[in-house]
C-alpha cells in the first residue's frame, strides 16, 4: 500500500433525500476516477432492490449501538428516531488498501462531520434540488415512501438546505447529465486528474 492511499482523498456527496445524489455517485463510479463507494451502515428497513453489503450494511438498532460503543464509526447520526446511519472505519481502510479514493453518499450532517474529520483531504459537494416542489414530485415518483414519510423528508430538506455554505461546491440538479458533468469536473480537479 502506498503512503498516498494510507491517507487518501475522500469525495463527499450530500443532498436532501430525492435530490439525485445517489444517481450522480453511481454515474461517477463508472468513470476512470479511481473511486470506490463507501458503504454506510444503517438501521432502516432494507428496500426490495437493495443488497446488504452492497448498498448498505443493514444492522439492527442493538448492533449499531454496540458498534458505537466499540468506537467502530468515523461518524454516525440518528437521522430519524431509531434510524441510525454511520461510516465504519473499516470501510475506509478497505478502500484505501485497494489504492482507491473514497466516495461518500451521505446525509448533510454526516457529510459535514466527514469534512471536519478529513479536512483538506476531503471535497464536500452539495446536490441541491431545483426547488422544494420539484423535490416533493421526485419523492412521490420514486414510490418508496408513504405520504407521512415524504412530508418528514421535505421538512428535513428545508433544514438541510441551511447548511449549504458548509460545502466546497454546490450543484443544482436540474438535469442529471449536466449535474454529473459538473460533479466530474469538480472531482477531477480535486484528485488532480484533469
Amino acid at each position: 500500500m502506498t503512503r498516498q492511499f494510507q491517507e487518501g482523498k475522500v469525495v463527499i456527496f450530500c443532498a436532501p433525500s430525492g435530490a439525485g445524489k445517489t444517481s450522480i455517485v453511481h454515474e461517477l463510479l463508472k468513470k476512470e476516477l479511481k473511486l470506490s463507494f463507501s458503504i454506510s451502515a444503517c438501521t432502516r428497513e432494507q428496500r426490495k432492490n437493495e443488497k446488504d453489503g452492497v448498498d448498505y450494511y443493514f444492522l439492527s438498532v442493538d448492533e449499531f449501538k454496540k458498534s458505537i460503543s466499540n468506537d467502530s464509526f468515523i461518524e454516525w447520526e440518528e437521522v430519524y428516531e431509531n434510524q441510525f446511519y454511520g461510516t465504519l472505519k473499516k470501510e475506509i481502510h478497505r478502500i484505501w488498501k485497494a489504492n482507491k479514493h473514497v466516495i461518500f453518499d451521505v446525509d448533510v450532517k454526516g457529510g459535514i462531520a466527514l469534512k471536519q474529520h478529513f479536512k483538506e483531504n476531503a471535497l464536500a459537494i452539495f446536490i441541491q434540488p431545483p426547488s422544494i416542489e420539484e423535490l416533493q414530485k421526485r419523492l412521490v415518483k420514486r414510490g418508496t415512501d408513504n405520504t407521512n414519510s415524504i412530508n418528514k423528508r421535505i421538512e428535513k430538506a428545508k433544514y438541510e438546505l441551511s447548511f449549504i455554505k458548509s460545502f466546497d461546491a454546490v450543484i443544482v440538479n436540474n438535469l442529471l447529465s449536466d449535474a454529473v458533468s459538473e460533479a466530474e469536473h469538480h472531482v477531477r480537479n480535486f484528485l488532480s486528474l484533469s
